[in-house]
């Protein structure tokens, strides 16, 4: 592995650890209506970000966060579900995980996106104290693009769960004031 300019962790590309999950929706998965329950949509979320970050580092994870979770279209009870999970950008110990959930019917058809979201871990060491973790070198400029985004979703969050204050984020106050 080469070494990051930036910092002395070892480098890993977002496909070294991409990881995809596909369940089927079935009755017991589903609310009244026949669709899926957002809760175990949330729980294969977790699952698929968790083993895309614990490839990424090498090391046990822990959820930290999840960001904006929207459920845009319906999966009905017997869809195909397809959950897609990358690494955008890792920062010393901690590592942020986007994922895409994409659904069909049985036979293809209908195919459509209905949900996205950033999950954040931590990685472990095995006496579960936090580890570094390695640096995402992003090839692709939507892998650029969510790369230098995930600064500026890390200060947000920095800033909800109250680990600093608003008039210390810089990143997003850059960001607006250019918009």
């Amino acid at each position: 592995m080469s070494e990051n300019k930036l910092d002395s962790r070892p480098e890993k590309k977002v496909k070294d650890s991409r990881t995809t999950m596909t369940e089927m929706v079935m009755p017991n998965d589903t609310n009244p209506l026949g669709n899926l329950m957002g809760g175990n949509l949330m729980r294969w979320m977790d699952i698929v970000a968790s083993i895309c970050a614990a490839k990424h580092s090498e090391t046990y994870v822990v959820t930290v966060s999840v960001d904006h979770v929207s459920f845009k279209r319906p999966i009905n009870v017997g869809d195909v579900v397809t959950l897609n999970a990358n690494v955008t950008r890792s920062f010393n110990t901690s590592i942020e995980v986007y994922v895409e959930v994409f659904a069909s019917d049985i036979k293809g058809g209908n195919a459509r996106k209905c949900n996205h979201a950033y999950l954040t871990f931590v990685a472990l060491s095995d006496d579960k104290k936090p580890v570094s973790v390695p640096a995402v070198v992003p090839l692709t400029s939507e892998q650029e693009k969510l790369f230098e985004g995930a600064a500026r979703r890390r200060e947000l969050r920095l800033i909800l769960g109250e680990r600093i204050p608003a008039k210390d984020a810089k990143l997003l106050k850059e960001y607006l004031l250019a918009q």
